[in-house]
């Protein structure tokens, strides 16, 4: 890199991010460079637990809740079930090869919202992304809350514990996610792959068994149902009911689409490889538990005061799991205590995929300016923390409002993911038609491809919008409500950050128009992009004739750095760019460095440091800006021989403040108005 400023065996780095507190050394890990981002990047067998185990988990009561809706008209119903579970298995097998094309049309991890935004607009994109954001809150609540659950149905004393277990969980989870990636594959790839291998061979055994004539018979067989009187309007909802408890297999397909940027090379190949990986799993659980549960003839009530025969005061209802495996291995038996434990596990960790789904989608977001630039933000352990961080406290919330009860929670759940289904399978049905536009009569094989996903993309928009309009009849009245009104409000102001941003943007954007009044101690001028607040800060060094005046640019990324350079050498800036590389994405630490070797070459010369920062009006544009510059002041503060010059910008919105506008109006003296509220010094030199 031209210009830049390198460590020979970044000691001096690596001393710098030593100065991260212990506790969160201890909890999260030593911090990792940039150059070491690969290494943390999933190969195929990790990526699988990572952001799979939601979609896998859900087979765990998928069935469970086809089989207790049909069961609602009596155990006649059940001879409805097959074809159910056909369709589920068939929507299935549609979503995940839509989502095959979408990882290869949309690789950049935006999943159903690149595909809206870009194919249906702003509105829907920003629909989609808040429905998602709201289910991957949802999908940790109800995770967490149903392997807490679990592990209550096991050990009921701990019923009084339910909602600080539940946090404690959400809070062991963030723990683990902070240290990165790859370690907490690592972590919950054990009970992933514990979970697929023992329900598989439950399945495996049980299809032995009716091969030789040897069926098992769940106890709950023996129960029969208090069967509702239908009309013929009432048994087709109730049908299709049951289709959209069975469509809760589907929750998590979407997360592969959206955590495409944390694969190794080639990222696309192996996320699709992943996907199919996954779909194939589910469906072959899903068909297996569906199959066994019907065999063994298990009965799973709503209320378990339907089943007559059953003691529901004293007794408490098995789920689906537990009489499948009790009726295939035994009751109490080694691999029935193995496969309840497995999937208590894999209950609780599938929380695990929206803490990769939502950061990544977040990064996204806020490199479109649809949220906080801090979600684009890696932390120590090249993660994107302050959304996991986000997410774990949403989803704590939501834990202790409903008081970590799964009956109520599950009333919220799936209708986000339908709705960013739904959008996102309609966006592709207008790509697939656009790229028949733009496809040339001749190119035969391409246009056969063309066809062949607007037609699987319209099955799947067709599906996903009827399974959406039946999950909110069904549920809008039980707490679905919420969500629906969760979605606009959470859009409305995801708009609204875009706007303020792009109009800060257009405020602040380089143009040739600035002009240069410089005619000198040693200054620094921080550098983050060409922009008119660095302009100014710039102009102002130079007016205070300093005896020297840098410009410098710390470089997080080489792709940022370049970028830095060329606009530097477009707009012809009248002093040269120097740039610090920054590995560990740290600014304070590296100008330190940088100002201690120049004291220690040139003399102990004041150094004066400017830093550009915002000024606004209303308190909530302090959190939408990261606030950079006082952090740096407050760690060079610490430096001897620097004092701090904070040269501030002034955006419209201060007009609320100071009552003028910040862009110049007529006989409005820019230089004299920012000398005027320029200077804050913080130190002097004390060598």
């Amino acid at each position: 890199m031209s210009d830049a400023v390198t460590d020979d065996n970044h000691a001096e780095d690596r001393a710098a991010a030593d100065e991260t507190p212990i506790a969160k050394r201890i909890l999260i890990g030593e911090p990792l460079t940039n150059e070491e981002l690969e290494g943390q990047l999933l190969p195929k067998k990790m990526a699988l637990p990572i952001f799979a185990s939601d979609a896998l988990s859900s087979v765990a009561y998928a069935p469970q809740e086809l089989l207790m809706i049909l069961l609602i008209g009596g155990t006649a119903f059940l001879a409805f079930s097959p074809w159910v579970a056909a369709a589920v298995v068939a929507l299935l097998v549609v979503v995940v090869l839509s989502y095959r094309q979408l990882i290869k049309a949309y690789p950049s991890g935006g999943g159903d919202y690149e595909v809206a935004r870009t194919n249906l607009g702003e509105k829907a994109g920003v629909v989609v992304a808040a429905a998602l954001l709201v289910d991957y809150i949802l999908t940790v609540a109800v995770s967490v809350a149903s392997g807490v659950d679990n592990i209550i149905s096991a050990l009921p004393g701990l019923d009084a514990w339910r909602v600080e277990l539940a946090v404690g969980f959400v809070i062991l989870i963030i723990l683990v996610n902070l240290r990165g990636v790859r370690e907490a594959s690592t972590a919950f790839a054990i009970p992933t792959y514990l979970f697929i291998g023992s329900v598989m061979v439950m399945i495996v055994t049980g299809l032995i068994r009716i091969a030789l004539g040897d069926a098992p018979v769940a106890e709950s067989a023996q129960f029969a149902v208090q069967a509702e009187d239908l009309s013929q309007a009432a048994l087709i909802l109730l049908i299709l009911r049951a289709f959209s408890s069975g469509c809760s297999a589907l929750t998590g397909v979407e997360a592969v689409s959206n955590g495409v940027p944390a694969f190794r090379k080639p990222k696309v190949r192996n996320a699709q490889t992943t996907l199919v990986m996954m779909g194939s799993i589910a469906i072959l659980m899903f068909s297996g538990l569906t199959l066994l549960a019907l065999v063994a003839g298990v009965h799973y009530a709503e209320n378990p005061c339907h089943l007559i025969g059953f003691d529901c005061q004293s007794a408490v209802q098995p789920s689906l799991m537990a009489q499948v495996a009790a009726a295939t291995f035994g009751m109490n038996s080694i691999p029935f205590f193995i496969v309840q434990a497995a999937t208590a596990a894999v209950l609780l960790l599938a929380a695990n995929t929206a803490f990769n789904g939502f950061p990544l989608l977040g990064s996204v977001l806020a490199r479109d300016g649809y949220a906080p630039k801090a979600l684009n933000t890696r932390g120590d352990r090249l993660v994107y923390s302050n959304g996991m961080i986000i997410l774990g406290l949403a989803a704590v919330l939501v834990l202790v409002i409903f008081q970590a009860k799964l009956t109520t929670l599950i009333q919220l759940y799936i209708i986000g993911v339908f709705v960013s289904f739904s959008l996102g399978q309609i966006g592709m049905v207008r790509h697939w038609r656009r790229e028949l536009r733009l496809l040339s009569p001749k190119a035969a094989s391409a246009r056969r491809e063309a066809y062949t996903g607007l037609f699987i993309n319209a099955l799947g928009a067709t599906f996903t919008v009827v399974v959406l309009v039946i999950v909110t009849i069904t549920k809008f009245t039980h707490g679905a409500w919420l969500v629906f009104l969760a979605i606009p409000v959470l859009s409305f102001l995801m708009v609204g950050v875009h706007r303020y941003y792009r109009d800060v943007e257009h405020e602040i954007e380089m143009d040739d128009d600035v002009h240069f009044g410089a005619s000198g101690d040693v200054a620094i001028v921080l550098v983050g992009k060409l922009q008119k607040p660095v302009a100014k800060a710039l102009d102002y060094a130079l007016a205070a004739k300093h005896d020297k005046t840098i410009a410098v640019h710390i470089a997080v990324t080489n792709d940022d750095a370049r970028v830095v350079q060329d606009d530097w050498a477009f707009h012809r800036m009248p002093i040269p760019l120097l740039v610090i590389e920054s590995p560990y994405r740290q600014y304070a630490a590296p100008l330190a460095q940088f100002i201690a070797q120049y004291r220690e070459k040139h003399g102990s010369s004041v150094v004066t440091v400017y830093l550009p920062q915002y000024i606004v009006g209303h308190w909530w544009e302090s959190v939408l800006h990261n606030r950079r510059a006082r952090r740096i002041a407050q760690q060079l503060m610490l430096v001897h021989g620097v004092q701090i010059t904070l040269v501030p910008w002034l955006l419209d919105s201060s007009e609320v403040i100071y009552g003028r506008r910040s862009r110049p109006l007529p006989g409005d003296d820019r230089a004299g108005r920012v000398t005027t509220y320029g200077l804050v010094a913080h130190t002097d030199d004390q060598p």
